[in-house]
């Protein structure tokens, strides 16, 4: 069975698809057969972006798949190593559903109350459904200065919950770099792409001390740097 990682939240434009397609960068560039299953079927942000890096022949492709269903998801995993989740903007029963097939999950967030409050109350809600907290952690996104992100981190562990190492700026880099199916640790602008590596190696320790038993990473594990 292929690991699952997911990337899910209680609203859009907090950095899910951001986070997502990194990730699967990442793993396609450390040898994984990866896929990036899409179930926001109406925007498929990360199918657009990855048919776009595959038509600039950017890095190493990535596969990209929308779905309607997360059933529809582990209908189609045979062959892979690794299933990525772009949830849709919004959380919903299915949410609990893709949390509970995951070995990792994911909650980005933004660094004002109206971001970090309901991103709480859905990370309780998982634990409080039987998802446990060592599965679950937050990713700060779109910060604009160093302050936010040490009082979102403090908010996020007062409410007795972890957070990566390190945060996404909101930088139009990162923009650019999607309009041309990069990730954002593959811009033109290496001091972005080194703030951006630090979240994604937390992210890849995250997701490998929930995997110590599992053959698939520990053969691959030579290969999953953030480059």
């Amino acid at each position: 069975m292929p690991v699952v990682v997911s990337f899910v939240g209680q609203k859009g434009g907090v950095g899910k698809s951001t986070l997502a397609r990194a990730f699967a960068a990442i793993a396609a560039r450390g040898k994984l057969k990866v896929k990036l299953a899409d179930l926001d079927v109406n925007q498929q942000t990360s199918v657009r972006w990855a048919r776009t890096r595959s038509a600039r022949g950017n890095g190493y492709p990535v596969e990209a798949e929308a779905y309607t269903t997360f059933e529809d998801v582990l209908a189609n995993i045979k062959g892979f190593d690794l299933i990525i989740v772009d949830t849709p903007g919004h959380a919903s029963p299915v949410t609990l559903e893709i949390a509970r097939s995951s070995q990792v999950v994911i909650l980005p967030t933004g660094a004002s109350t109206d971001d970090l409050y309901p991103t709480v109350l859905l990370l309780y809600e998982l634990e409080q459904m039987g998802i446990p907290k060592e599965r679950l952690v937050v990713a700060l996104c779109r910060l604009l200065e160093q302050r936010e992100e040490h009082a979102a981190r403090k908010y996020i562990e007062t409410a007795g919950y972890e957070a990566l190492v390190g945060s996404i700026p909101e930088r139009s880099g990162y923009r650019s770099a999607h309009n041309l199916g990069q990730s954002i640790t593959e811009t033109s602008d290496q001091t972005l792409n080194r703030r951006a590596r630090t979240l994604m190696e937390s992210l890849l320790e995250k997701v490998m001390s929930q995997l110590q038993g599992s053959n698939t990473f520990q053969k691959r594990e030579g290969n999953g740097s953030v480059a």
